[in-house]
């Protein structure tokens, strides 16, 4: 068995992470109980231009569903997003491989896993929600799907981002990063002036990871679940952790049993680290995100330094998350 402490390190933060918007506020602090209200978005780190293309979409009485989409599109687009898309840090072997899910207000839901070439792979899996009888397409499969409906292939591995995969091969043992502090996927909830929510997570995944490896922003039920009767939930950082607990589908069956997004987020964090030390995680970071059907919302993390974009009640905003090891 490989040692997972061995298999990852920590000295390449800087790579993985993009440079801050230029809106981007100040985080303000992790929020008291929320009054809710919608419409909203709100997503993981401060990816506020994704959350005002979900906004031009809310505002004028969209679909929560198109929001979604277009709200996480614009990090799919982003060269200087090395986590996600277009620019995302490539496996060990130098392909950029493409993760990423949808579900909308009535259930359905769409993936794609291990997909190349295509710079919108949320848009490749509402496809296959809404043209397939499937939920997930995977690799070759998923390009041929993509292709065959008019998406077209391009090289997504950017100058700079080969530039950081040379550079870390110098040295490598075939480690990937963990991206403890930073960007890490984009994982987006909105709800519309109707109340029916919806949700998109995307990423490249962990940076020089092995070639094959997919991690949970593409597994209903893992990196991102919504039940329109009770609210939504996604999650960033080390899949892994998050794939043994079904992370987001567990903070929506807490929801439904009465907890707050809050309180969800801080137990389902705590099933994570449950029996362990903080030493276990110095190394390790993963974030969630849980929105209630009154647009109530919940933050919490592994380690200090997640934070999350919120545009609710007319205003669009940098917060950051409470977090486990104090």
């Amino acid at each position: 068995m490989l040692n997972r402490r061995k298999f990852l390190q920590t000295g390449g933060a800087a790579l993985l992470s993009a440079p801050l918007m230029a809106t981007q506020a100040e985080a303000t602090p992790a929020p008291a109980p929320t009054a809710g209200g919608f419409p909203m978005a709100i997503c993981t780190w401060d990816r506020l231009k994704a959350n005002e293309a979900a906004r031009a979409i809310l505002e004028k009485n969209g679909r929560a569903l198109d929001a979604v989409e277009a709200g996480v599109k614009v990090q799919e687009a982003d060269p200087n997003d090395t986590s996600v898309g277009l620019g995302g840090l490539p496996d060990r072997d130098g392909h950029v491989t493409l993760d990423a899910c949808i579900m909308d207000e009535k259930g359905n839901a769409g993936a794609v896993t291990y997909l190349e070439h295509i710079m919108h792979p949320i848009s490749v899996a509402r496809l296959v929600m809404e043209k397939t009888p499937h939920v997930m397409l995977s690799g070759a499969g998923a390009l041929q799907f993509a292709l065959e409906n008019g998406f077209k292939k391009q090289n997504l591995l950017t100058p700079r981002s080969e530039k950081a995969w040379k550079e870390w091969l110098k040295t490598a043992k075939y480690q990937p990063i963990v991206n403890v502090e930073r960007h890490d996927t984009i994982g987006m909830l909105t709800l519309d002036a109707k109340g029916d929510m919806a949700g998109a997570c995307t990423t490249s995944g962990m940076a020089y990871k092995l070639h094959g490896r997919v991690g949970d922003s593409p597994i209903i039920g893992a990196g991102l679940y919504v039940d329109n009767e009770v609210g939504g939930a996604c999650a960033t950082g080390v899949g892994e952790f998050v794939m043994r607990t079904l992370g987001s589908f567990l903070l929506v069956e807490l929801m439904r049993q009465g907890r707050s997004p809050q309180q969800a987020c801080e137990e389902a964090i705590g099933r994570i680290v449950k029996g362990k030390t903080k030493a276990d995680f110095k190394d390790f970071q993963v974030g969630y995100l849980a929105v209630n059907k009154k647009g109530e919302y919940g933050a919490y993390s592994i380690q200090k330094g997640f934070n999350f974009a919120l545009w609710q009640d007319g205003q669009n905003r940098v917060v950051e998350a409470d977090y486990w090891m104090k």
